[in-house]
């Protein structure tokens, strides 16, 4: 059989060394070949692999309803009020990054799940603010609250750490019981907080009280 060389394609004689043409040594070339290919395929896997997840972050998005501008205008004076109590980190990420939708997208309407507020699709920083997030809330500080609790999503918490860090920070991010107890946030955060930290309620010195005030 003849060696075809991979450089100039030019044929050689079978026992040949070297091209006689463009002098490419062929125990070289043989040896960077199968190197080259699994390269190649590398490469292609990778490509294919991020091309995938982008479609699938833009399925998310554009399935799901873009904010109002009023909407819009309310969740900036929530990032607003979590920026003047220092939240910065939590702040960058929902101003920067997070992008936010007003309805479910196709993945969130395929999980049976509550009556909820808000939802994060972590990695993908989608926000979901459903229409409770607008209705309930007292104020800015109550919404600011929410936010906070799924900028934690947005940075890969789970709901107990997430609702645990809320309420620990409440009083920081001037949340108090003396004037939200009786809203519907307020009671609503309580109780979940309750049911996924409840050690946050059990102390010696407020027994089954609030540990945190």
């Amino acid at each position: 059989m003849n060696k075809n060389c991979p450089n100039c394609k030019l044929v050689n004689f079978p026992n040949a060394e070297t091209c006689s043409r463009c002098g490419l040594h062929f125990i070289e070339s043989q040896s960077v070949g199968p190197r080259y290919k699994l390269l190649k395929r590398t490469f292609i896997c990778l490509l294919v692999t991020v091309f995938a997840l982008v479609g699938f972050y833009a399925s998310l998005v554009f399935s799901a309803k873009s904010l109002s501008y009023d909407e819009r205008k309310n969740v900036a004076s929530a990032i607003a009020v979590l920026e003047a109590t220092n939240f910065s980190d939590e702040v960058f990420l929902l101003r920067h990054i997070a992008v936010f939708r007003s309805n479910d997208n196709w993945l969130n309407a395929s999980i049976e799940k509550e009556n909820a507020f808000a939802a994060t699709n972590f990695p993908f920083e989608i926000v979901t603010l459903y229409p409770d997030f607008f209705m309930y809330p007292l104020d800015d500080i109550e919404r600011a609250a929410i936010l906070l609790h799924e900028a934690k999503h947005m940075q890969g918490k789970d709901e107990k750490e997430s609702y645990e860090f809320v309420w620990r920070n409440k009083n920081k991010l001037g949340w108090n019981k003396g004037q939200y107890k009786d809203s519907v946030i307020w009671q609503a955060v309580r109780t979940q907080t309750l049911e996924y930290s409840p050690s946050l309620f059990v102390c010696d010195a407020n027994h089954f009280g609030d540990c945190t005030e």
